[in-house]
């Protein structure tokens, strides 16, 4: 384990949330220093320590609902929250030491991801819709077979999360989404087909279909079909545990931290590649 005064040091945004929890027991875990939290006034956790809400030792750190106090000793700041929130936390970081930003929050709109690549002008940005090791090796193999198999061939996503997640389709679909489309040399734009609702929805040829479902506790379930008229291809992934998804993004912000800056994705720390 490394040295506590050589470690990194790592702010988690949303702290009492579930996986904000997760991600400040992950960083406490790796032998990583957790040097701010940050969570909403209307939490009610400012009196609690942020290594005991996460279900660890007390690391003499109090959340706060100032980003800038927060991130005030931090190299590394992970942020799993929501699209309004990151932005926010994007701009006040600028004046913090903060280097290193991991975004795994999903859902934004055009015009904020613009937000987020000039932000990388700043600071080295991982950003994913999933950091699961298995989802980015999936991901990277959707691209390959759709790269691979020919037009003739449909392709259907689908995944399933629990009864409260915000948005849908899951950032990670939309990622998996975005990786077949690649392989197919256009975009997730060109190629994604409306819902199948009503007497006129017969599937086009070309089209990326999704499906959503919602329901208990699923941490998240995402398989990639390619179907053609006399095979089937399964491609699927099932977390088993929220934990994935922290190791995954602790496991990014140490790679980040080493990076100039720029906006960067799991394909860059897993090296994987981005190659059709």
């Amino acid at each position: 384990m490394t040295k506590s005064s050589e470690a990194l040091k790592v702010a988690v945004a949303g702290v009492a949330g579930r996986m904000g929890r997760q991600l400040a027991a992950m960083v406490i875990d790796r032998g990583l220093v957790l040097a701010g939290a940050s969570e909403v006034a209307q939490a009610g956790v400012f009196d609690e320590d942020a290594g005991t809400l996460a279900g660890r030792r007390a690391v003499g750190v109090w959340p706060s609902p100032d980003v800038q106090e927060a991130a005030a000793d931090a190299d590394v700041w992970i942020d799993f929250t929501r699209p309004e929130a990151t932005l926010s936390a994007l701009g006040a970081l600028r004046t913090t030491p903060v280097r290193a930003v991991v975004i795994g929050t999903t859902g934004f709109a055009p015009d904020q991801e613009i937000v987020i690549q000039a932000a990388s002008a700043r600071f080295a940005i991982v950003k994913a819709g999933n950091f699961s090791v298995g989802i980015n090796v999936l991901q990277a193999l959707t691209r390959l077979a759709a790269s691979r198999l020919g037009a003739d061939w449909d392709i259907e996503i689908l995944e399933s999360h629990h009864r409260l997640k915000v948005d849908a389709p899951s950032g990670t679909a939309v990622m998996l989404g975005e990786a077949a489309a690649a392989g197919r040399g256009r975009t997730l734009g060109d190629l994604l087909a409306k819902p199948y609702l009503g007497p006129e929805a017969a599937r086009k040829d070309g089209e990326i279909g999704m499906a959503v479902r919602r329901g208990g506790g699923i941490y998240g379930e995402h398989e990639v079909m390619f179907g053609a008229p006399r095979e089937v291809l399964r491609l699927s992934h099932m977390a088993l545990d929220r934990t994935v998804f922290a190791d995954g993004a602790v496991q990014a912000a140490e790679w980040a931290a080493r990076q100039p800056p720029g906006l960067y994705d799991m394909n860059d720390v897993l090296g994987l590649g981005h190659t059709g």
